[in-house]
């Protein structure tokens, strides 16, 4: 199955994503279906709503955490110039980052480097503490599309990169979750992103260097992860700083992202 975050008149809604029908349900967004079990009623008091109409907020509204992974891939490590890692780079966003699937990104008045980031995002469907690895996919309800939107005239000004990482905008999600039935394998998915129509990246997750059971596990044993926390998984190569001169976004552009099996993210450029 499909699920979303969708705006209303009375606040947002989980749905359900039948075809291009979304099907509102009792809970007030994914993550609060989540939390509640993982499933929700269809709610007698709200119609179905075409897809194309829909006005989509991010697929987890609030999540307790998010967690950020850097350098995952090693052609996009070899693009920045640096060394394999021998951990995984982590680093966290907050709930003030997560934005629709549509909505506009805005750019920081006082950033003139804002770079593109494709990554498959992992939304955890149950509490997660000391899990082994092989079991890990177990603790996991579905896969979105995260954004991982970065201000590099901030992020290396210090050897911790969370000041390019936390504005608000900065993590586009969605546009649906789906679940481990829709997407049984995430480590087969063709990740692109293009920029006013010219593709800049295209990567698979089958070159992670840490995949998603080694994450959830390695996670798992530093914090517990709840219902709704959302793992970012890093970005394959392509990113706009990597590229010679470097490609920045700015007002007017256009930010497209896909991952099969999932969605896209389609986000317009503006200043704040």
């Amino acid at each position: 199955m499909r699920f979303a975050t969708i705006r209303t008149d009375q606040g947002t809604t989980a749905a359900r994503l039948d075809g291009d029908v979304l099907t509102p349900l009792e809970a007030g967004d994914v993550g609060a279906m989540l939390a509640a079990g993982g499933s929700a009623r269809e709610r007698d008091d709200a119609p179905e709503v075409p897809a194309t109409q829909a006005d989509f907020a991010p697929v987890v509204t609030q999540p307790g955490k998010v967690i950020c992974v850097g350098l995952n891939y090693r052609s996009h490590i070899l693009e920045t110039g640096r060394e394999l890692p021998e951990y995984p780079t982590l680093f966290a966003k907050f709930a003030e980052t997560l934005m629709g699937p549509r909505d506009d990104l805005v750019i920081p008045s006082v950033s003139e480097r804002v770079d593109w980031e494709v990554e498959l995002g992992v939304v955890i469907g149950r509490t997660a503490r000391y899990v082994p690895r092989e079991g890990a996919l177990d603790y996991v309800f579905g896969y979105t599309i995260v954004n991982d939107v970065s201000a590099r005239d901030f992020q290396f000004v210090t050897s911790q990169w969370a000041k390019g990482k936390m504005c608000e905008t900065f993590a586009p999600l969605g546009p649906c979750l789906a679940d481990r039935e829709e997407v049984p394998n995430p480590h087969v998915l063709e990740l692109r992103t293009w920029v006013n129509g010219k593709q800049m990246q295209h990567g698979s997750t089958t070159k992670l260097i840490f995949d998603v059971t080694y994450l959830v596990s390695y996670l798992s044993n530093l914090i517990t992860l709840a219902p709704g926390d959302l793992i970012a998984t890093g970005t394959p190569p392509g990113v706009g700083h990597g590229k010679k001169p470097p490609v920045y976004m700015g007002p007017g552009d256009v930010c497209r992202m896909e991952i099969t099996g999932i969605g896209v993210l389609e986000n317009p450029v503006k200043d704040a």
